[in-house]
């Protein structure tokens, strides 16, 4: 149903706005090592570690790939048919929150009882904390996100 999807420009701009580009590995706000646009692990599945460095196209290289990854795991969690604006939404959110937290989100499942439900906004501003407190810059990335999701 969805299998032909793939993230949108509006989804990829969102995602680097509020990634952005660290060529250093760095401890995100939950205490993860991340590198390049948030990611934080290699394709091989090895994590990113203290220290470890990569050019700008390895970091668009490894973008690519890890995307790719969370498409298809939005895929296979989502059962109701999605627009192209509302799947770059939920790759945006499962790439930032990781897969596990999508699978048993409140999100989720009012996706796929009712993709139009209008208080699926709410669903996706709950995910607002890291690291134990409410950070200003996951408040506007849900908003972002919720945002493209209904246009």
């Amino acid at each position: 149903m969805n299998k032909h999807l793939k993230t949108n420009l509006l989804g990829l701009a969102l995602i680097h706005q509020f990634e952005s580009c660290r060529l250093n590995a760095y401890l995100c706000p939950a205490g993860v090592w991340t590198i390049g646009y948030g990611c934080t692990y290699y394709e091989n599945g090895a994590p990113v570690k203290r220290g470890e460095k990569i050019t700008k196209e390895r970091a668009d290289e490894l973008f690519a790939v890890v995307l790719r990854g969370f498409e298809e795991k939005v895929k296979r969690a989502v059962t109701a048919p999605l627009t192209l604006n509302q799947f770059s939404a939920l790759v945006s959110f499962t790439f930032n929150c990781g897969e596990a937290n999508f699978r048993k989100s409140t999100l989720l499942r009012k996706v796929n009882a009712n993709p139009a439900d209008k208080t699926i906004a709410a669903e996706f501003a709950k995910w607002k904390n890291g690291g134990g407190k409410e950070l200003p810059g996951l408040v506007r990335r849900r908003k972002a996100e919720s945002d493209l999701y209904f246009s």
